[in-house]
């Protein structure tokens, strides 16, 4: 069975020992990844380890500091026996002699039973090709088998599309007035690996951290000390965030809105 083994980088004692049972394992700094590491130089989901058809890979998530097999940085690269992955400040040595997992046999061979159609509907080009052979009649207001509905129902079979974050500064001295949130994660304070940087004496120098993930933005703050509010709620963990959200980070006041 494939494991991995974390330490520091200037020390040699296992921290945690984590068996691959898994086809994924993400590394990061929130409490919803496989591997927590709790230190600020790593990111909320900063790299993933799964298994890629006949080897385990480890990939980047849009970390701020980077991924590093054998202090090469990669985007995404193949792992092999011994290898060491540099998380921030962490080393995550890689080891594995013996067989193939019982989930990529799994994947390999199949289930028993049949797939269903309705499964492969999911993708959205196979669907479109799938009621192109169908030769129903060309009609806007018409469904995919035919049944009327009325045009403001959308239509299932289009992908959702990528929502853009945007962040309106109301009050509070940062570097700009207005952020669009592009990246995976955007790290809010005085650093100078921030994007959203906050100006003062006092500010913290990581306060809080905007990730995104299927669509959705969530915010979390990044120091104990940080506080962070929604709404003029307390965020003590991580919290998705809504159109027409008020953010307060330290003095920092500002609206969160998508781009239309």
């Amino acid at each position: 069975m494939a494991k991995l083994y974390l330490r520091f980088e200037q020390n040699d004692q296992v921290l945690k020992e984590v068996p691959l049972t898994q086809a994924a394992t993400t590394i990061g700094r929130l409490p919803d990844n496989s591997v927590q590491i709790d230190n600020l130089a790593v990111s909320g989901h900063h790299a993933k380890i799964s298994w890629d058809q006949d080897h385990y890979v480890v990939e980047d998530l849009g970390s701020l500091n980077g991924t590093y097999v054998n202090n090469e940085r990669v985007g995404k690269a193949p792992l092999k026996h011994g290898d060491q992955v540099k998380i921030g400040k962490h080393l995550v040595e890689f080891k594995h002699e013996g067989p193939v997992p019982n989930f990529a046999v799994a994947a390999k061979t199949g289930p028993s039973t049949p797939q269903l159609d309705a499964t492969m509907l999911l993708d959205t080009k196979q669907a479109r090709e799938k009621l192109a052979d169908k030769s129903a009649p060309a009609n806007a207001a018409s469904g995919p088998l035919g049944i009327s509905r009325p045009a403001w129902m959308s239509d299932p079979f289009v992908a959702a599309k990528d929502r853009i974050g945007l962040l309106n500064i109301l009050d509070g001295k940062t570097d700009q007035e207005k952020y669009v949130l592009t990246g995976k994660m955007t790290m809010i304070g005085k650093s100078s690996m921030a994007s959203i940087k906050l100006k003062g004496l006092f500010a913290p120098t990581t306060a809080a951290l905007i990730s995104k993930r299927d669509n959705k933005y969530f915010i979390s703050p990044s120091e104990s000390k940080a506080r962070v509010k929604v709404n003029g709620e307390d965020v003590a963990a991580q919290r998705e965030l809504s159109s027409g959200d008020i953010i307060e980070v330290g003095k920092m006041k500002a609206s969160f809105s998508f781009q239309d």
